[in-house]
């Protein structure tokens, strides 16, 4: 049991049924459940997470998740948000919403689950 820090990507695959990650966050997020790690989900990708459901007037099916999974809305607050500027600073390629999600991984000490190649690459090299 641990800590998993959500990147968008991941539930919006999960919530699209013809998006090109949908069996795969199905299948990650199955085994997180069944080791009952702690899901977290920083405010920022929750918002983005949103957006196409409110568009279609669904946005419950997000609130919904988030409620049935114990997903935890982590808020962004002023440390959250330096270590975060920290991150893009040394990464030029970072982008906010992105460096968001890496800074709630590291302040949980959570794994971070992503289909995003590029947040992953960046997120190996913070570790190295």
């Amino acid at each position: 049991m641990g800590a998993v820090a959500l990147d968008a990507s991941v539930l919006i695959g999960l919530l699209g049924a013809g998006d090109a990650h949908h069996s795969r966050a199905i299948t990650e997020l199955r085994a997180r459940a069944a080791r009952e790690d702690r899901l977290l989900l920083v405010a920022s990708a929750y918002a983005e997470v949103l957006v196409g459901p409110m568009r279609r007037g669904h946005e419950g099916i997000v609130d919904g998740f988030v409620r049935d999974s114990r997903t935890e809305v982590v808020p962004v607050d002023a440390e959250l948000a330096r270590s975060a500027a920290r991150l893009r600073a040394r990464h030029r390629s970072l982008r906010l919403p992105d460096a968001l999600v890496l800074a709630c991984a590291h302040r949980h000490e959570a794994e971070l689950l992503t289909f995003d190649d590029r947040l992953r690459r960046i997120a190996r090299e913070c570790r190295a």
